[in-house]
């Protein structure tokens, strides 16, 4: 690997949906894959929906987890508006990982603002943008909370990072009683073509 090759990877959602698990079983399977890994979680609101972003950056040498705006080479948000949230962040020739899935914020749900359409049209007009439905594939699984390793699946299918064991990082990471439908969600998310 060149001196330079560490990747920076951010995730963003919403409290609950699993933002900080995936960027675990990612940090474990990179990690168990013999990189360097630096990872930081920032949790805003997460018991109340709020917004919830962790950074993942991996290489031969990683000196900070801390991704600047303009810098990450993937953005893989967990809903719509997050995608636009965090758009910011994604670097010229990055690419977003996006839920086709929206959770309607407070003014939204009581009428007093509307859902920003068109999110993922204006995102594909600036970036490479992978569209997946994963809260439907983890709904049809019989799990809408597997989403999250869902898009981790996609992500791994779309940066070519196969080659890591990570059916061991999803056990090191997932309680027992959880694993089989978890597995089945990465496997859905990983074989996902559109």
């Amino acid at each position: 690997m060149a001196t330079n090759d560490t990747k920076s990877i951010l995730l963003a959602g919403v409290g609950g949906q699993g933002t900080i698990l995936m960027s675990k079983v990612l940090t474990q399977g990179l990690v168990s894959a013999g990189y360097d890994v630096k990872m930081s979680e920032v949790h805003g609101m997460a018991q109340r929906g709020g917004s919830v972003s962790t950074q993942v950056r991996y290489g031969t040498k990683v000196y900070s987890p801390i991704i600047g705006r303009g810098e990450a080479d993937v953005l893989v948000a967990f809903e719509k508006m997050e995608a636009a949230r965090y758009a910011e962040f994604l670097k010229v020739g990055g690419t977003a990982v996006i839920n086709d899935y929206a959770i309607m914020p407070l003014p939204v749900a009581t009428g007093m603002a509307d859902y920003p359409e068109g999110t993922i049209e204006a995102m594909q007009m600036s970036f490479p943008v992978i569209v997946i439905p994963a809260s439907r594939i983890a709904e049809e699984l019989g799990n809408p909370k597997c989403m999250n390793i869902v898009l981790l699946g996609a992500l791994v299918n779309a940066f070519h990072l196969e080659g890591i064991d990570w059916n061991a990082a999803l056990e090191a990471a997932i309680p027992p009683k959880a694993l089989a439908i978890n597995l089945k969600a990465f496997q859905a998310g990983a074989a996902y073509r559109g």
